[in-house]
């Protein structure tokens, strides 16, 4: 298994992890897949629902082996009239949490996720109830280690990372719904009638959230990365074309911030298939050929940081230039500032991450030679003159 951090949080998990379906399909399963999880290194799950048989469960499932988990478990998702709610009542939200805390059978949540943020209405509601101060209390008392926000709309999710509350973002993250603008409806994210017309390249506030989240050090852990398995059926696939397994995972793994990946796995065989992910060959994982060949939608002179271009005659690592640059104009562009404007800034810790590296932008010989090779028509000598003029080097 490969581990990542976790944003700042110091936390180290498995860039596999398990989702929820896991536990609420059948209540049964919860010791099965966490034994799975175990014997293959996977140490992250996410647990959003508030179904109290699910959570008895799981608590059963994680007895004598807490420490071996990392836990990511959802702060105002309750339980009410036999079924899940979301709730921004801060009694209900209190409430649910020590039930949860009780059921899971710990004292401590690892990252209490503030659940399902989709507008910006909401998130003053989150504030304005005092669900953010709740999580702050809880993670001064210990019961929570870090504080998390899940969310599908990049729009709002960006105001709450700016606003410095948030260690981890859960987001969804696959490549439709990276093409399409945010929303504060979620069944935007799969209504037929949005896709009718095409898309063509990474909607730009995802894409800015994603370096933002980098920038700054949050922690992406990834929901939806098969969009609900419509992108592993080509009759399903906005795009026209299916993707596979290993194909959807390493897409999510590349973009910025990004630490693991929740499996929505609904039975064991699912879960295994996850999991080979880690010893899955190259070819297996390369999602770049497919995205320059869907019928559908168009990734034209977008850098997939596929490295695809490499190896450079002058080794320049041509991926990791590109994504610093993205990094620090996203950096600017997140406080109003333009690239090329005199208030242009450098993050500390782009310049570090850039600097380290053994060739630069200023290495290269503009031969053309990673141009003729990326799937997605990307500029990249021009790139590199932007990348010079902006980091001096």
């Amino acid at each position: 298994m490969e581990y990542r951090k976790l944003g700042n949080t110091g936390l180290e998990v498995s860039i596999i992890a398990l989702g929820c379906e896991a536990f609420v399909e059948d209540n049964s399963n919860a010791k099965k897949f966490l034994d799975m999880a175990e014997e293959a290194g996977v140490n992250y799950f996410d647990l959003f629902s508030p179904d109290p048989a699910a959570r008895s469960a799981l608590g059963e499932a994680l007895k004598g082996r807490r420490e071996k988990f990392i836990i990511q478990s959802h702060i105002s998702s309750v339980w009410k009239n036999g079924q899940y709610e979301r709730s921004r009542d801060l009694n209900d939200v209190k409430a649910a949490f020590e039930d949860s805390l009780g059921r899971l059978g710990t004292d401590y949540i690892d990252v209490g996720m503030i659940h399902y943020c989709d507008a910006y209405a909401d998130w003053q509601t989150i504030k304005d109830n005092g669900i953010v101060d709740y999580a702050k209390e809880l993670k001064a008392q210990g019961k929570i280690k870090h504080i998390g926000l899940s969310s599908h709309n990049p729009k709002v999710a960006m105001k709450a990372v700016e606003e410095g509350d948030i260690e981890v973002l859960m987001f969804s993250v696959n490549y439709v719904y990276d093409m399409l603008p945010g929303t504060e409806n979620i069944d935007d994210l799969w209504a037929d009638e949005v896709y009718e017309g095409g898309f063509k390249n990474m909607d730009p506030d995802r894409q800015r959230l994603y370096e933002l989240c980098e920038s700054i050090g949050v922690g992406i852990t990834v929901m939806k990365a098969f969009a609900g398995g419509d992108i592993l059926d080509e009759k399903l696939s906005p795009a026209g074309a299916a993707l596979t397994v290993p194909q959807c995972i390493s897409y999510a793994l590349s973009r910025p911030a990004v630490a693991t990946v929740c499996t929505g796995a609904r039975n064991t065989d699912q879960l295994e298939e996850s999991i080979r992910y880690v010893d899955a060959s190259e070819e297996e994982k390369d999602y770049a050929e497919a995205f320059a060949n869907f019928p559908r939608v168009s990734w034209s002179g977008h850098c997939m940081y596929c490295t695809h271009c490499h190896p450079c005659p002058a080794e320049i690592n041509i991926a990791d230039v590109m994504k610093f640059l993205n990094l620090a104009v996203a950096h600017n562009e997140s406080n109003g500032i333009r690239e090329g404007s005199a208030e242009f800034r450098l993050p500390d810790t782009e310049r570090g991450h850039y600097e380290a590296l053994q060739k630069h932008a200023s290495d290269c010989l503009q031969c053309g030679l990673c141009e003729s090779r990326c799937p997605f028509d990307v500029e990249i000598r021009k790139n590199m003159d932007r990348a010079e003029a902006i980091f001096g080097l």
